[in-house]
């Protein structure tokens, strides 16, 4: 919980209680383009074949079955912002990507996205969000946290700020660790028990 920013920030787990939240803040676009949070946890093929609806269907039965996609943030008890936060393994796009390469064999937990409502955006959620995904990684009994934020002090054509910026992972206590291109970085936060 933090209320240096005006409001009241609490972070809990995605649950089928909290589904219609995450659906909410989500809206008719489903994040993304149709992605509802499913781009890196499905193979290129299953994402392309199923499109919107098939993401929401695949994101609301892997929550009601009990899998918990990430975190919704909330300022002031109304739904505010989204951090999809979890095993490594658990996202099968990136296990086969090309770019994003395992550094080592350590196990990690992964962040891969961000979705920030847009009364919210430029508040200065970010920095309290990525703490609660370490918070929440750390009682789920993680080591270590790895994020794939861009880099702002390099320009860059493509949007990338969906997995976050660096600065904020760096003001959180993540280090880099290795680039996956001149602009995208992998940084790592390193649990103490």
């Amino acid at each position: 919980m933090s209320e240096s920013f005006g409001f009241k920030l609490e972070f809990y787990p995605v649950t089928a209680e909290r589904w219609p939240d995450f659906e909410a803040l989500f809206g008719e676009k489903g994040g993304s383009a149709g992605c509802w949070c499913m781009f890196w946890r499905l193979d290129r093929a299953e994402f392309k074949a199923q499109k919107y609806d098939g993401n929401k269907d695949t994101a609301r039965h892997r929550i009601y079955s009990g899998e918990t996609l990430g975190l919704l943030g909330y300022a002031d008890g109304q739904v505010a912002a989204w951090c999809s936060v979890g095993p490594r393994e658990n996202y099968k796009a990136l296990e086969k990507s090309r770019i994003l390469k395992r550094v080592d064999e350590q196990p990690v937990w992964s962040i891969v996205c961000f979705l920030v409502a847009k009364p919210f955006r430029r508040k200065g959620i970010m920095r309290p969000l990525l703490q609660g995904a370490v918070t929440y990684a750390k009682s789920q009994g993680a080591s270590i946290v790895e994020g794939y934020p861009i880099d702002l002090k390099v320009e860059f054509e493509t949007p990338g700020g969906y997995m976050g910026v660096a600065s904020a992972f760096r003001d959180v206590g993540f280090v880099e660790v290795g680039r996956a291109s001149e602009t995208q970085l992998i940084m790592r936060y390193h649990i103490t028990p």
